[in-house]
């Protein structure tokens, strides 16, 4: 089934969360995150490009592995690469802040 391309990234996020539906795909990607993020604090404090290169392949490293072994499905990453980065945190937030639940639910309904 043919599927228009996501015009805003408010249409393409609840796309973004069906696609990661399972916990265990969620979690790795909160692993992948979290080490991006601490290896950008580190680049900030150091200023060694390394810790870029590193957090850079442990996120996506990460979120592929995660897709192809969990949920079976394809990274959004390869067709919307700056939306996904931000909905990977966006979903990060939603977790922390205990309001991933209802999103989930309602990303759900929208493609069930």
């Amino acid at each position: 089934m043919f599927i228009e391309p996501y015009q805003t990234y408010q249409d393409l996020f609840p796309f973004y969360l069906n696609e990661h539906s399972q916990p265990l795909i969620r979690a790795f990607h909160y692993v992948g995150t979290t080490i991006a993020l601490v290896c950008i604090a580190s680049f900030v404090v150091t200023f060694n490009a390394w810790f870029l290169l590193v957090g850079l392949i442990a996120a996506y490293a990460m979120a592929w592995i995660s897709h192809f072994t969990i949920e079976h499905n394809t990274p959004a990453t390869f067709t919307y690469p700056i939306w996904s980065y931000v909905a990977d945190h966006h979903m990060l937030a939603l977790a922390l802040t205990g309001r991933l639940r209802p999103a989930l639910e309602d990303a759900q309904k929208r493609f069930s």
